[in-house]
Formats: C-alpha cells, sequence, structure tokens
C-alpha cells in the first residue's frame, strides 16, 4: 500500500496552485491514495448552489449519507477541493497541512443552508414521447408542499452556470395551481395469486430457496396480515431459519427449525400443518450437486393451540400484507431465487415432506395438489404460471428477475430457451420497483400547432422546482433533420446511486466526491435504484424503469446525458435549422420507417444502449442512403430488450466483458424479455465499429482534452468538413474544459472500422484518471493508462455508406458541451455545421474505389 511523505510539502504545493489538474505523477499517487480512502468517515461535499457554494461534509450512518460539517462554505470548486485535501492529508499522515505550510488560519465562513430535501416535487410523466392530440399525465408527490403552479415549457439549452446561466425556456401553456398530496411509492417484488387461491385447512407447502440476504425476516408464501394478525406465512426469520407462522386474529404462534439456510445455496423448505391436531413440521435441506456445503437436514416438529382464521387476503410468494396510512402495502420481502413453490390439501410428516418431487409437473399430478407454480413457463411475461388442475395463475408485481438459473441448471445450457426447466427460478428482491401507480394530477394535452421539441412540465410549490421532460414527435414528418434523443440510455440510467458510495467513484471521476440537491432527494426518498447499482443482496439490477420519479432526467444540473444533449438542441436551433425531435422509444417499435423521412439523422452525445430492432433500423437507414451525425462516445455499445407490453420498462444483463457496474452470473447473459443474449454489442458480432466506425475504448471524468487533426482531414474527401477551419488543434474548450472528453471512442479496423473511413482527427494529453474500457485490456499492466496508452483517446471518424449515405462520428461524449463556446463562434460549431449542411444536402456521397 503506497504511503504518502508528510515531508513532501512540495507536492501539497504543487496541489493548491492546481487543484483540478494537470498533476504529476507523485501528486496523482498521493490524490489515488486519498480518494481511495474507505466511504465511511470520508470528507466530501454538498452543492448548496450549483456552481456556487459548496459545503464540507462527512459521509456516517447506515445507511450511509453526508453530513454537514459546520463553519466551512466554499466560493469555488478549487478552494473545496483544497480544503479536503488537507483533511486527508492529515488523515493518512497525522500532519497538519495549514500548520505546516504557515497558512494563516481560516476565518469563520458564512452560514450558507444544505438543500431542504423536506420539502420537494416528486414527479413523472407516464409516457416520454407524445405526438398532436396525445396526452401526457404527470402523476406528483409533494411532500411538505400544499400546492403547486403546473406550467408546459420548451426547452432551448440546458443551465451550465452560476444562477442557472445559459439555460433556456419558453412557456408554451400555463396549467394551473393544484393541490399538493403525498403519492407513496413501494418497493419489492412479490407474486400476487388470484383470490379463488385460498389455503386449506391443513396443508403442506415446499418451495425451493435460493436466499441472498439475511437481517430481516423474508416470506416465501402465505397469505398473512400483519395488521389483522391472521394467517399463514411460511418464512425465513431474520437469521435466515425456517419458521412458520400461524395467527388467529388476537394470538400468534411460530414453529421454527432455529437452523439458518446457507446463503446462496439451493435448499428444499417445506412445512405443514395439520388442523385437526395442531402439528405443525418443517423440514429444510441443500440440494445435493453445489459444492462443499457444511449446511444438513433439518427438521423441527411442534404442536399450536390456537386455530388460525384466513385473512381473506390473497396468497403472496415472497412478500406478506402490511398496509399502512396510504392503504394496501406489502412487506417482509424475500431476497433470493424462489422455484417451483407449491401448495398441498394435506398435512405431511417430515418423511412426506421430503420425499415430495423436485419438479412442479411431477407434483402437479398428485391428488392432493392445489396448486404448483412452475416459473419456467412464460418467462417473458409477468404471470406466474400454475401447472396443477386448478390454474391459479398469479401476477408479478414489481419486476422481479426471471430467466435465473434454478437449482437443475448445471451450466450445459447457457440460454433458457433451449432449457427452460433450468430455469425454473424467478429472483426477489426487496428494492425491486417497474412502475409507482401513482394517479395522474396533471394532464397535458398536445396542442396541433406544437411544433416538434423537448417540452417539460414545470413544477414549482414554495422554492422547490421539478421539470418532467417529454418528447413531443412531429405530426407530418417535414423536416430534413432529425434529433434522435437516446431515451433508452436517459431509462436505463435513472436514479443511479451507484456513484455515490462505491470506493471506487472518486477514483473514476477524479475528482471529490459531491452531492446536490438531486442527489440528496434520491437518498432521503425510496425512488428505486439504476441498472449502475446493485440491489441490497449485492445482485446487479438488470431492469431500468421510467414509471417513478427520476432524479437525474433534468434540464439542469449536472451536465450528463440529457442536459447534456440539450447542447445539441440548442446548436440546432442556434443555426435556424428545421429539424424534428424523434426518441429511441419510437424507434424501437417503428424501426427503419421513423428514420427513412430523413436526410440526416443526429445522435445525443450518449446513445449508449440499443435494443435489436433499434441497431437494425440504424443500420438498414445506413445501408439504403441516410446520413447519421453520431455527436457522442460510448455509443451502441450494450444490448438492451424493452419491455414486452411496457416500454417504460428496459432490461439489461451486463454479461462477461465491458466496463460495467455489476457482472451477471453464470448463465444469466439472456434476457427474459427477448429470449436474446445481452452484454456488449461487440460481442454479438456487430460492434459499434461497424457501425458508426469508432468504439468505446476508454474514460476519464476530472477533466476533458482536445483534438488534433490527423492525416484524413487532409484528404480530399473532408475538404467540406474542415472549410474555414484553421490550426491543428481543435475544441481546447467546452463545459467539462475540452471537446475531447469523459467517455471516448477510437478507431479500430480489427473491430470492425470500415477501411475506407477517414480519421480526421484524435484526442491527446488525457488526465492519468483516463483508463481504458475493459474490453480493451487483454492483461491489465502499469501502461493500460492513458498517460501510456495511445489507444485512450477519441477518434473523429468520417466514412461513406453505400447508395449515397455517409456517417460522421466524433467519439467524445463532451463534445457536444463545446458547441456554444463563443457564443458558437469556434472551430468545433463551424466543423460539425459544415457536416450538417452537406449531410443535408441531396448530393450523394460516392463509395471510394476499393
Amino acid at each position: 500500500m503506497y504511503e504518502i511523505d508528510p515531508s513532501r510539502l512540495d507536492l501539497a504545493r504543487e496541489f493548491r496552485a492546481a487543484p483540478l489538474g494537470p498533476h504529476s505523477a507523485e501528486l496523482t499517487a498521493v490524490l489515488t491514495r486519498m480518494r481511495g480512502l474507505p466511504i465511511d468517515g470520508k470528507h466530501c461535499l454538498i452543492v448548496a448552489k450549483p456552481r456556487e457554494k459548496w459545503l464540507l461534509a462527512q459521509i456516517s450512518g447506515a445507511p450511509p449519507r453526508p453530513q454537514v460539517v459546520p463553519g466551512h462554505v466554499f466560493s469555488s470548486i478549487e478552494e473545496a477541493e483544497w480544503a479536503v485535501f488537507k483533511l486527508r492529508w492529515h488523515v493518512l499522515t497525522g500532519h497538519d497541512l495549514a500548520t505546516d505550510l504557515g497558512e494563516a488560519a481560516a476565518l469563520a465562513s458564512e452560514a450558507v443552508p444544505p438543500p431542504d430535501t423536506s420539502r420537494v416535487i416528486l414527479a413523472y410523466a407516464d409516457t416520454l414521447t407524445a405526438g398532436s392530440g396525445d396526452t401526457v399525465g404527470i402523476k406528483v408527490s409533494t411532500p411538505g408542499i400544499e400546492t403547486y403552479s403546473a406550467d408546459v415549457v420548451r426547452l432551448h439549452a440546458p443551465a451550465r452556470g452560476v444562477n442557472d446561466a445559459g439555460f433556456r425556456e419558453s412557456e408554451i401553456e400555463s396549467l394551473g395551481v393544484f393541490a399538493g398530496r403525498t403519492q407513496p411509492l413501494r418497493l419489492g417484488s412479490f407474486a400476487k395469486m388470484p383470490d379463488a387461491l385460498k389455503l386449506p385447512a391443513s396443508f403442506s407447502i415446499q418451495v425451493f430457496v435460493w436466499p441472498t440476504l439475511y437481517g430481516n425476516p423474508g416470506t416465501l408464501l402465505g397469505d398473512w396480515s400483519e395488521s389483522q394478525a391472521s394467517g399463514v406465512t411460511l418464512f425465513l426469520d431474520a437469521a435466515g431459519a425456517l419458521t412458520l407462522k400461524l395467527g388467529d386474529g388476537e394470538r400468534v404462534e411460530e414453529v421454527t427449525t432455529g437452523v439458518a439456510l446457507p446463503l446462496r445455496t439451493w435448499s428444499r423448505v417445506a412445512a405443514s400443518y395439520d388442523a385437526a391436531t395442531g402439528a405443525v413440521r418443517l423440514v429444510q435441506e441443500p440440494l445435493p450437486g453445489q459444492g462443499f456445503v457444511a449446511a444438513r437436514r433439518a427438521v423441527a416438529e411442534g404442536r399450536i393451540s390456537l386455530a388460525p382464521t384466513a385473512s381473506g387476503r390473497a396468497v403472496l410468494i415472497a412478500a406478506r400484507h402490511e398496509d399502512d396510512a396510504h392503504g394496501e402495502s406489502h412487506g417482509c420481502h424475500f431476497n433470493g431465487k424462489v422455484e417451483a413453490p407449491a401448495i398441498l390439501g394435506s398435512a405431511l410428516d417430515a418423511e412426506g415432506l421430503s420425499a415430495l418431487p423436485l419438479l412442479s409437473a411431477e407434483l402437479a399430478v398428485r391428488r392432493d395438489i392445489v396448486a404448483a407454480w412452475d416459473f419456467s413457463r412464460e418467462i417473458g411475461t409477468g404471470r406466474a404460471v400454475d401447472v396443477g388442475p386448478n390454474r391459479h395463475d398469479g401476477r408479478l408485481l414489481n419486476q422481479p428477475a426471471r430467466a435465473m438459473a434454478g437449482h437443475l441448471w448445471d451450466g450445459a445450457a447457457r440460454d433458457f430457451t433451449t432449457a427452460p426447466s433450468h430455469y425454473g427460478a424467478i429472483h426477489f428482491h426487496d428494492d425491486d420497483i417497474d412502475d409507482a401507480g401513482w394517479r395522474t394530477d396533471v394532464s397535458i394535452r398536445v396542442a396541433d400547432d406544437w411544433p416538434s421539441g423537448v417540452y417539460a412540465c414545470r413544477l414549482r410549490g414554495g422554492a422547490a422546482e421539478a421539470y418532467i421532460p417529454f418528447f413531443v414527435r412531429p405530426a407530418k414528418k417535414k423536416a430534413k433533420v432529425a434529433f434522435l434523443a437516446p431515451t433508452a440510455t436517459y431509462t436505463v440510467y435513472a436514479n443511479n446511486r451507484a456513484r455515490f458510495f462505491l470506493p471506487t467513484t472518486e477514483l473514476i471521476r477524479g475528482r471529490v466526491l459531491d452531492f446536490d440537491v438531486a442527489d440528496l432527494q434520491l437518498l432521503d426518498y425510496p425512488l428505486g435504484l439504476s441498472t449502475y447499482c446493485v440491489h441490497s443482496d449485492g445482485s446487479g439490477v438488470a431492469y431500468g424503469t421510467r414509471l417513478r420519479p427520476v432524479t437525474n432526467f433534468r434540464p439542469k444540473g449536472r451536465l450528463w446525458n440529457f442536459a447534456e444533449d440539450l447542447f445539441v438542441v440548442e446548436w440546432l436551433e442556434m443555426l435556424g435549422v428545421d429539424f424534428d425531435v424523434i426518441t429511441d422509444d419510437d424507434l424501437h417499435v417503428q424501426g427503419k420507417a421513423l428514420l427513412e423521412p430523413y436526410r440526416v439523422v443526429l445522435t445525443g452525445a450518449h446513445p449508449e444502449y440499443y435494443s435489436t430492432e433499434m441497431y437494425d433500423a440504424v443500420e438498414g437507414y445506413l445501408t439504403d442512403g441516410g446520413r447519421l451525425m453520431y455527436l457522442g462516445g460510448n455509443g451502441f455499445y450494450w444490448r438492451i430488450a424493452y419491455h414486452p407490453d411496457n416500454q417504460g420498462i428496459i432490461e439489461t444483463r451486463r454479461a462477461e466483458d465491458g466496463t460495467r457496474a455489476w457482472d451477471a452470473d453464470p448463465g444469466e447473459y439472456y434476457m427474459g424479455f427477448s429470449g436474446e443474449m445481452s452484454g456488449l454489442w461487440r460481442r454479438q458480432g456487430r460492434s459499434p465499429h461497424r457501425l458508426v466506425g469508432i468504439g468505446f475504448s476508454g474514460q476519464g471524468f476530472d477533466r476533458s482534452s482536445y483534438f488534433r487533426r490527423a492525416n484524413g482531414s487532409h484528404d480530399p474527401r473532408a475538404a467540406f468538413i474542415f472549410d474555414g477551419i484553421e490550426g491543428e488543434i481543435l475544441g481546447d474548450f467546452g463545459a467539462s474544459g475540452g471537446a475531447a472528453g469523459e467517455e471516448l471512442d477510437s478507431f479500430d479496423p480489427r473491430l470492425g472500422s470500415p477501411a475506407h473511413a477517414l480519421v480526421l482527427a484524435s484526442s491527446e494529453n488525457h488526465s492519468p484518471a483516463y483508463q481504458p474500457a475493459n474490453d480493451m485490456v487483454m492483461v491489465p499492466h502499469l501502461g493500460t493508462g492513458a498517460l501510456f496508452n495511445p489507444a485512450v483517446k477519441a477518434d473523429m471518424v468520417f466514412f461513406e455508406c453505400p447508395n449515397g449515405g455517409a456517417v460522421f462520428s466524433t467519439g467524445s461524449i463532451a463534445y457536444a458541451g463545446a458547441l456554444s463556446h463563443n457564443g458558437f463562434d469556434n472551430d468545433i460549431a463551424r466543423l460539425t455545421g459544415n457536416v450538417l449542411r452537406r449531410f443535408a444536402d441531396p448530393e450523394p456521397f460516392d463509395m471510394p474505389a476499393g
């Protein structure tokens, strides 16, 4: 472990002179050690006023949260970084830098309160895309706010400076003032069975379980109502022991094995109750073939004195009924996999329970069967299929994970469609969410005269404000140009909490961790996770949903994804270009037909997630002579699937390769929604290099750099691109410091970049924070970073396609943030405008001769 030498005050002075870099190799080592400190107790920042005021904070508690350290307010990010540097120097060396450097004592800071999250507006739209005559429903919850106003605005440019400088909107319609209310958002997935299903007076229950987290009780099956203290529930207690609880509305009795089941191991659990005698029997036993498992079969028997009464509520799997002030609710969620649950109408003894068949189909033919659910059936749906004679099919709520390897999975099959019996498990989580299911508070009817564009419902109440974006598609496709909003990427990133408390976050960003008001809202309200997060049990989040409040989908705040894409919208409007706005959601449904009317299609800054239907559409459009301007980086990277019945939900599996926040378990790389293998498009034989000439090569987030013109820029085929461009350096400016940064794509013929493509410019001089994409590193070594690795760069590329089409790719997420520099009077805006004008010209491009 690297240790900081406290005598190296020269390194401290170097940082004080340039907190944001560039930094020497020796100082970089110091910063790497500091940024890798454990999360608990780590100093960080709270953004009190965006780009204007920062507060010192320290992370503590369970769950962790930044707590303000009183008396420390900063008016620049450089000042804040220096303060945190000094604190971490003291933590790691025991030396006080201020004393060693002879700094004067800091003056008392003005009192600046942190963002108030007790009075907020949380809201979402029921659709992202609407056309003339359509209605957009806005669902709103306003904790601490009695009334709020609602207006429709059209968004033109993102906020990028103090007091939201640069932000532009135009008011379209005032919708009035509305009474506030609080709407609950309930997390946790489970299965709900039809009301016709009733537990028999005497019964046996069998379930196969693969638990993943203890600490709280986890329900397996029953009709238990916590508020009524009635019904039956089979569950694992907080320590993991199998327990059967019964209640008569007044008294409650339990029988437990007292032995914890092993985590992440398949076990058969079973229980029976004899109404005539009150006898209860429990059996738990790990299944064979799972390695060296120390657990053994455990049996418990008991007798209860009460006569349980039915709760009158539905039988649930993986949750129990827990009503609250807002009405019907559910809790005591099970974390882990469940397979082949079954209910029988007789009370078996312990040996009879152990002798029950392992397969639902064999259970279903027993004369005493009440229900036998086979989760390997209809995997792509939200149904839990009962293969017994009573057909008590259930519904899955809050999108638990399907296409999960079950107890029969032995590695021989990787695709659940070829061996469905090996994928009979469902993974339930206590923090799953698919649709908040809120009631509509504000309805917006898209008027006939609204031009296609980016809109939002602006909500204001007291000091709180929220923007709920949506996109208006063209009534008639008359424009030659279309901006393709990457709504799939917005959904997949929705409510990304992963960056908050990962120990690697600062090492990736190259900056002190900071929290703005939207981040704090995400910590203080249960809004669910993104696919960049892991569940409470450590398993990856495979489903993204926009059908709940999303704090990182906004025109103000961090310049990332949606906000960064507004730079492209702003630039197009500045040019006076007539353009339509279309979306990934529509592209997935309409395919190539959505693109065909347009001579030019422009992407956003980060079109990372693509379904097969979307990829086919873009490829077909280019093959037929379309022109694509890919104005970003890390595009066309992951393969996704939309929910077959609900466009607001998207599935992705982080397979064995790629720069990813988690990796799927073996055998679970195929998506339940579509039956397709997920992971990188590159691993499907369809790399982004083939489509747009470049592919993801590296990332870094401390500061962006610039491009230097390459030989290809002087080729006559590229003359139109560089008309009016002087000098070799391009884009040494921008919202993040330069036009080349954040996530980078590069040219690579080995991966499919067309041989005739021209590399127009390449980025250089990236900081040590820039590291290669995982799939670009075969063997890790000291030279993989940008300082030593020439492959970590952005390449700007142009090439012609068949039938007169062409592609222009920028290879950088930061590119869009450079367009507006100096009032759009800059070489990036000029170069991009040259491309757009030529691409909009009907004159076909000619493919160069062989």
